[in-house]
């Protein structure tokens, strides 16, 4: 089955129980469910994470590009650092 097609029997089973709370409620807890296990990426983070690292990252080297300095040139120059 394509995702189209399961898409669209998925939508026919949930429209039979729509009018059934209990049901549509387990339905989208067993989703969520899905969701939260095919979100287990390890690069998204709360906004502490996120804020944590970038102070942490402030205290690492800083560069600045010389006057009339191309991004290749500087890449490469603190690519040697």
């Amino acid at each position: 089955m394509t995702a189209l097609q399961l898409n669209a029997e998925l939508y026919r089973a949930m429209g039979e129980i729509a009018d059934d709370e209990t049901l549509m409620a387990q339905v989208l807890k067993y989703v969520k469910r899905l969701v939260s296990k095919k979100n287990s990426d390890p690069t998204l983070m709360t906004k502490e994470e996120f804020f944590a690292r970038v102070d942490e990252a402030k205290k690492g080297a800083t560069y600045r590009m010389q006057p009339n300095e191309n991004l290749t040139t500087f890449l490469r120059r603190i690519g040697n650092d």
